[in-house]
């Protein structure tokens, strides 16, 4: 299957900085898309030039093999991080506004069973609570039944059970056949959600792929985390890969069998320690230096 957006040498430079440095991937089509990056990185910049929202200096971006246009308007809808919803209007009001401005849509008692607006249809807009506010916004994106969905960092700010419910949302929508591209600041969404990622830096995409193959690719041992107290001592002259964590030691290691005797060897007790495998946040920082959030 031909991918449904194709990137090619996309540039935008601002006085004394290049935003996106040549960027070129593709999206597959029905898939939730991925791309992470701390701010600056250009993921931004990035979005809003496939949206049609800025012209890159160079480049071109593909929608279903033609340039972007008309057709893509029709079909992409797009949940912004900051959207300024209509003032004194309900939810049912809000959503028969946005419908009306398309020439196709969605049944409207589909988006709302979809996105589970029932419980507040006739709520002012301006009393929603934060989850409220992201479905009816999701909602809106969905509307006039895009072909593709573009998700600008959406659960920022959402407490935890509402980050979850809108996860649960995210995937219903894409068992529609939806294409999803989907900007976060959070691992575990990422990991949860996207069958493809990638991680943009200075401008630049610094790796692509499936978590796992990310993940498989950079990391191919597992992280033994003791309390400094346990091993205080006891890991000197031993050719171990030992990094300093506050309050921790962490012993990477491709023999976790091996590993262990030597540590029992050294009288280290195993009692408080953790077996992890590398995760989304550990591959971001090694490949950008970073914190996502920095």
């Amino acid at each position: 299957m031909a991918p449904i957006i194709e990137i090619h040498n996309m540039i935008k430079t601002y006085p004394g900085v290049r935003a996106v440095d040549g960027v070129s991937l593709s999206i597959e089509q029905g898939i939730c898309f991925g791309l992470l990056g701390p701010n600056g990185a250009g993921k931004t910049t990035l979005i809003e030039i496939v949206e049609g929202i800025l012209k890159p200096d160079a480049g071109e971006t593909l929608y279903k093999g033609t340039p972007v246009g008309a057709r893509f308007r029709k079909e992409a809808g797009i949940q912004f991080q900051v959207t300024s919803l209509q003032e004194f209007l309900t939810v049912r009001e809000t959503l028969r506004l946005f419908k009306n401005l398309y020439p196709r849509t969605m049944d409207i008692l589909e988006v709302i069973r979809l996105c589970s607006l029932d419980e507040f249809l006739d709520r002012d807009t301006r009393k929603l609570s934060g989850g409220q506010r992201q479905r009816l916004l999701m909602a809106l994106a969905l509307i006039n039944d895009p072909e593709v969905l573009f998700l600008d960092e959406p659960t920022t700010g959402l407490d935890p059970q509402a980050r979850r419910n809108f996860w649960d949302l995210i995937s219903l929508v894409r068992s529609k056949g939806k294409t999803i591209v989907l900007t976060t600041h959070y691992m575990d969404e990422a990991y949860a959600l996207c069958d493809e990622i990638a991680i943009m830096d200075r401008g630049k995409i610094v790796s692509q792929g499936t978590p796992e193959q990310l993940l498989k690719e950079h990391f191919g041992d597992v992280v033994l985390q003791f309390p400094d107290e346990d091993v205080e001592g006891k890991l000197d002259k031993l050719s171990l890969c030992v990094s300093k964590q506050p309050g921790w030691c962490e012993i990477q290691t491709h023999d976790v069998d091996g590993t262990i005797r030597l540590l029992l060897d050294r009288g280290v007790s195993l009692s408080r320690m953790n077996v992890r495998s590398w995760s989304l946040e550990d591959l971001f920082i090694a490949l950008t230096g970073k914190d996502l959030r920095s």
